[in-house]
């Protein structure tokens, strides 16, 4: 299969996703699919590599149940296959700045004094931020690995639906985020939709490229 071929799939598969309203019960994401979803999401770009944050993928029929509750009862909630809950930090401490660089020299098999300049940067950066700019930094990067979830499901055909709408707080409490330095800043339903969701059927509405970019 050449470039060209992949990449007209790749914009038919935007083209048939949407955010997911029902979603059939009865069909669940194989393992093998919910690797390629997580794997996705781990390669996520974001700023400085640092993924302040950490991702609940919740499959448990109970839970599920509490979540939607917390969610002014929308039904994706429960009817969905998994529910991911992307979680960032509350305050980033010297300490995750630390383990990143670890990563980094495991991984890249370099000494900790090679990355002393990367060290000094990050922590004058980050730690400088209040708690506030912290969590908010943090709920952005969130947003970034959301995209690619989404992206990765509509190139694997598997559905999904982005959500704001849920009681933070409750679903801290539900996940017990408070005492993991965490706290949920977006969520994302995965599944199959249901024959039954009429939305799946409605033309995409998008601004035109000429309302949408400036090019310069």
């Amino acid at each position: 299969m050449n470039l060209e071929v992949k990449t007209e799939n790749y914009i038919e598969n935007l083209h048939w996703r949407y955010a997911t309203k029902k979603f059939d019960k009865e069909r669940e994401l194989s393992e093998e699919d919910l690797q390629k979803l997580l794997e996705s999401v781990r390669l996520s770009a974001s700023s400085y590599g640092l993924q302040p944050y950490e991702i609940f993928v919740i499959k448990d029929t109970e839970t599920k149940k509490k979540l939607r509750e917390a969610a002014w009862n929308q039904p994706q909630l429960t009817d969905s296959s998994h529910v991911f809950v992307f979680a960032n930090f509350r305050k980033i401490e010297e300490a995750d700045i630390d383990a990143y660089l670890d990563n980094i020299a495991k991984t890249r098999n370099i000494s900790r004094e090679d990355l002393k300049g990367m060290e000094d940067m990050l922590k004058t950066t980050i730690l400088s931020f209040t708690e506030e700019e912290q969590r908010i930094w943090g709920a952005k990067q969130t947003y970034i690995a959301l995209g690619n979830l989404l992206s990765a499901a509509a190139e694997f055909r598997i559905d999904a639906c982005p959500m704001e709408g849920f009681d933070n707080s409750k679903f801290d409490e539900i996940l017990e985020l408070n005492s993991k330095n965490l706290t949920s800043s977006v969520i994302a339903t995965v599944g199959y939709r249901s024959e039954e969701d009429n939305v799946q059927h409605l033309d995409k509405v998008r601004k035109s490229k000429s309302e949408l970019y400036t090019i310069l």
